[in-house]
């Protein structure tokens, strides 16, 4: 194992304030959106009372702040480092959800949640170091080589067909389909994100990078993929459960953002081979926690299922079959 770099720990810090924020504003905006369906119409409905609620607007300004930590993260450090340290935000998010909410979380949900832990720790710890990088110039060059235009190209496609044609008929009963878009988007963002961060760094050591028209694309790339982000993970929020919503968004979300980085910095090409299988086996015990979160949220509800008749089904976070009835509270939903 190398020595982490300066650049990697002031990069990890950054990050691991970011997930703080981040995990506590799910439950913040959530209590948001959960007034703002009482009196109006829900966000998973098409509503917008929640711009009317000052609980929404904390979450918002909370979340915000991680996101501002977590863009400067992406100037120090690479994403294949900094985005597995969105574990945390995990576990903050299930903690609070118990707590304030009241969506139980199970004791093998805990367990998950130290996987998710463990795994993030194996990755930051084998992670390579950031490349140097002496203009956004070249971040573009990085992001018009064809590899990187082909993975965009597919993003692009994939989330239009999601967004007209899957999500008005199935997003309120396939909790992945919301969470898909906030995922593959996020990919694209945070290379946009890493690419500004970097123009904002070289342009306080002296070497203005916003002279360059590279570095406004890129703004505008943010800009875009954020307002769909906010607007989708907000319904995804409404109709199911945070517990579950918070890991499965960071999986996606994961996968897809080092699957880009990959792709676009080539984050692996420095690595050895076990290096490499380290990253994986801490990515797939990351997947393990995720799992465990997921049937925890399942057996809980189970529960409550049995104990009371006036469980709301909009809050079950499960993957649910489309011919399952929404209106019966006694219907066990299946996973797909």
């Amino acid at each position: 194992m190398e020595e982490m770099s300066p650049d990697n720990i002031h990069g990890v810090i950054l990050a691991v304030s970011s997930s703080i924020f981040i995990g506590s504003s799910f439950i913040i905006k959530k209590k948001g959106l959960k007034k703002a369906g009482v009196s109006g119409a829900r966000a998973g409905e098409g509503g917008y009372g929640y711009l009317y609620e000052p609980w929404w607007w904390a979450g918002m300004i909370t979340m915000i702040v991680g996101e501002i930590a977590n863009f400067a993260a992406y100037a120090f450090a690479p994403a294949i480092l900094v985005t597995p340290l969105g574990a945390l935000s995990i576990i903050f998010s299930a903690v609070l959800a118990h707590f304030i909410l009241e969506e139980k979380l199970h004791i093998f949900g805990i367990l998950g949640c130290v996987l998710c832990v463990v795994g993030s720790t194996t990755i930051v710890l084998h992670a390579p170091h950031e490349q140097d990088i002496e203009s956004v110039k070249q971040v573009w060059h990085l992001a018009t080589e064809p590899g990187f235009l082909a993975y965009s190209a597919v993003v692009l496609v994939v989330v239009l067909a999601l967004i007209f044609y899957y999500e008005p008929r199935y997003g309120k009963t396939h909790m992945i389909v919301y969470v898909g878009i906030c995922s593959l988007m996020g990919s694209l963002t945070v290379m946009s994100v890493k690419a500004v961060a970097i123009a904002i760094k070289l342009t306080f050591s002296g070497m203005n990078q916003f002279k360059y028209f590279h570095a406004w694309i890129f703004i505008i790339v943010v800009t875009i993929c954020c307002i769909l982000q906010i607007n989708y993970l907000n319904k995804a929020l409404d109709n199911f459960n945070t517990a579950v919503i918070s890991p499965v968004y960071y999986v996606m979300f994961t996968t897809f953002t080092i699957l880009a980085s990959m792709i676009m910095f080539k984050d692996w090409a420095s690595q050895s081979g076990l290096q490499i299988a380290t990253e994986l086996c801490g990515f797939v015990t990351i997947l393990s926690g995720t799992f465990l979160l997921h049937k925890t949220k399942d057996m809980g509800n189970s529960a409550s299922l049995r104990g009371s008749t006036s469980h709301s089904p909009r809050d079950t976070p499960v993957f649910i079959n489309s011919g399952s009835s929404r209106s019966s509270n006694s219907t066990r939903p299946a996973i797909l």
